[in-house]
């Protein structure tokens, strides 16, 4: 199972933000399930760039983190279903923010390019 190598600095409020956003996929996994709840399959369909080992990994951080939970319903095959929490909800300001920003400066990122 995975570990993360750096424990979380809870000293630091902005450190303590940044590590449980800072995995690339936290943010668009957060974004894709601020409105519906999603099917693991689903969320790999939406984030196909994102390699799926990776994104099950993050969803299992997200939801230690306490900022997804995870329905398991008991039926056979197996169905399960990923949903933000409150906790996650409360960082949809910070990921809004950063939304405006990249849409608001993207012309000089495509200069750049």
């Amino acid at each position: 199972m995975y570990q993360r190598k750096n424990p979380i600095d809870l000293t630091c409020p902005l450190r303590l933000t940044m590590s449980l956003m800072s995995s690339k996929w936290n943010c668009c996994i957060l974004d894709e399930l601020r409105n519906v709840e999603l099917r693991p399959s689903e969320i790999h369909r939406r984030l196909s760039e994102a390699a799926p080992r990776v994104l099950d990994i993050q969803l299992k951080e997200l939801e230690r983190n306490g900022l997804v939970g995870k329905t398991v319903f008991p039926e056979l095959p197996p169905r399960s279903v990923y949903f933000i929490t409150e906790l996650g909800r409360s960082l949809l300001p910070i990921i809004d923010s950063m939304i405006e920003w990249g849409e608001s400066h993207r012309k000089i990122f495509d200069k750049i390019k």
